[in-house]
């Protein structure tokens, strides 16, 4: 597969120089960042995160330039450092035999993995699909994701003329290239038509209003309108472990687009942590790459073997709890005075399930009384009681969930058939009618491939598409998210969730529950807690019963 779409930096001789030393190329839409202190590395992955422009053109003109200014402190420094690492090639520096050998011994040879999570590094895509970034980050340990905002960034902007979207190889042997590509087209055109019209009636209703604020508000909304092929930027930090698995489960996959990411990211990270990855190519490897990699074929084999209806069931709420432990309130404290106890668990718990409903309020008082702020954690004694949530939601608020890695999360495949939201606001301004056309663009795009493959179709699916997934998460997992989730800057469709599951925990654990910091409020603007000149049409908007 050729070199997915994306926006090639034009870079002068002069800044060419510059940035050679910091990356393990210039030119292409993978590659790994060098010799960045940290701060720098993180800081630069979070601000490119929120720009339109390439990462490496973000170093360049706010991380690198202001610096060689001659009035700028440590510009000699830098200057300096900078004709060195231009005299010297990264494999000089990098190598170093005693490292290499060690590793090649230790990892390679016995395959001591713990010390593989002993190093790490930085790995970007400038260009992937909303498919392959959630394969990526699907993987919960070890690798941490930050990709371009939907909210914060338009995808509007032609590239070759050519609107940011992934055409996956599998649609030209279907022969349905141009039906694809002409749908795609028209989506994006929509988004773009809608992103102009509503940002226009924000700034005439909201004169006072900064453009950014707007801005984020119109993205907010028109964002449901993006397919998932959608190409968009993941900047990585990863261990070596987490990286050698990342290549593991991709190199054999289904799709051509995630077998891609494993070639270049073997490619990229070859001249960074060479060592890490020495075990591969080995028989053992090979076996265990086609095990992952031919599991969604088996998956489907199953599934026809259930004989399992298609689709159109749904669940009839949003969020329903299917799971949960009945004695988790007493399990909770018995855990919370285990530490100073000199008993048994089981003997501890015996005695808790005995008193009375105020001493236990007793207790949870004295231990969390204090609790202020939703930083503040809750003890590690809330991890001794589960909840099973399953949800439908639309794609776009699932993806902001779905970055709560460290519980259980399995969502199903990206569908049509669980229905689509239209944003009210879009109806607000008289707009339905072009939402839908869109949205029915894309659904007869996504039968006409799904008649082909029903994995590639996942391709022709829209934000707006809902999605059915479960959480299975500890009561200290749950406590972290809907308090986080709920806050005012949050995006109003995943803050719905979040506070309807924590409405369903302070009915089951009422003793528990009062000790939520979840933000109950909702904000017509996110990322602002204080309402301004809200219209009355809009005060109804603000208080519809998701």
């Amino acid at each position: 597969m050729k070199e997915i779409l994306f926006e090639k930096p034009f870079l002068k001789k002069r800044e060419k120089y510059l940035l050679r030393p910091f990356f393990t190329n210039l030119d292409k839409s993978v590659y790994g960042i060098l010799f960045l202190p940290p701060e720098v590395a993180g800081a630069l992955c979070s601000r490119a995160s929120r720009s339109s422009h390439d990462l490496r053109v973000v170093f360049l003109n706010e991380f690198l330039k202001p610096f060689l200014d001659k009035k700028a402190n440590y510009n000699k420094s830098l200057s300096n450092f900078i004709k060195f690492l231009n005299k010297n090639s990264i494999y000089e520096i990098f190598h170093n035999q005693r490292a290499r050998d060690f590793y090649i011994k230790w990892l390679a040879q016995y395959g001591d993995d713990s010390i593989s999570q002993m190093a790490g590094t930085y790995l970007i895509f400038s260009s992937l699909s909303q498919i392959a970034i959630k394969h990526i980050e699907n993987q919960r340990i070890g690798i941490a994701p930050i990709e371009k905002s939907s909210r914060f960034v338009n995808f509007y902007k032609k590239i070759k003329n050519r609107f940011p979207y992934f055409i996956p190889p599998e649609i030209l042997k279907m022969k349905l290239y141009s039906l694809y590509k002409n749908t795609l087209d028209e989506i994006f055109n929509s988004y773009k038509f809608l992103y102009d019209n509503y940002f226009e009636y924000l700034k005439k209703n909201y004169p006072k209003e900064k453009d950014i604020v707007l801005k984020t508000k119109t993205l907010d909304v028109v964002r449901l309108l993006l397919p998932t092929s959608t190409l968009s930027q993941v900047s990585l930090f990863g261990n070596g472990q987490a990286f050698e698995y990342l290549i593991l489960r991709s190199r054999k996959h289904y799709l051509s687009e995630i077998r891609w990411l494993a070639k270049r990211s073997f490619e990229e990270l070859r001249f960074i942590i060479p060592s890490f990855l020495r075990r591969i190519n080995k028989k053992r490897s090979l076996d265990y790459q086609k095990y992952l990699g031919e599991r969604i074929i088996r998956e489907k084999e199953a599934l026809k073997n259930l004989k399992l209806e298609k689709a159109n069931f749904k669940i009839s709420d949003k969020v329903s709890l299917i799971e949960y432990d009945k004695d988790g309130e007493n399990k909770v404290i018995a855990a919370l005075v285990y530490f100073q106890s000199k008993l048994p668990y089981e003997k501890i718990l015996e005695k808790i399930r005995k008193i009375s409903y105020n001493k236990k309020e007793e207790i949870l008082k004295k231990i969390i009384y204090d609790r202020k702020f939703r930083w503040y954690k809750v003890p590690r004694a809330f991890e001794n009681v589960y909840l099973r949530f399953e949800i439908i939601t639309n794609i776009g608020a699932w993806r902001d969930l779905q970055r709560h890695r460290m519980q259980t999360q399995h969502h199903q495949a990206f569908t049509i058939y669980n229905g689509y939201e239209i944003p009210e606001e879009i109806k607000l301004i008289g707009f339905e009618d072009k939402f839908k056309e869109a949205i029915n663009k894309i659904e007869n795009l996504y039968k006409k491939v799904e008649k082909k493959d029903e994995i590639v179709a996942q391709y022709c699916v829209s934000f707006s598409h809902n999605i059915r997934f479960m959480q299975f998460q500890n009561l200290r997992q749950f406590f972290w998210e809907s308090e986080l989730r709920t806050i005012p800057q949050g995006h109003r469709d995943y803050r719905k969730i979040e506070q309807i599951k924590a409405k369903i925990v302070k009915e089951i654990y009422p003793l528990i529950g009062k000790y939520l910091l979840v933000n109950f409020d909702d904000y017509f603007f996110s990322r602002r807690s204080i309402e301004k000149n809200i219209s009355k049409k809009e005060e109804e908007l603000k208080n519809i019963n998701y």
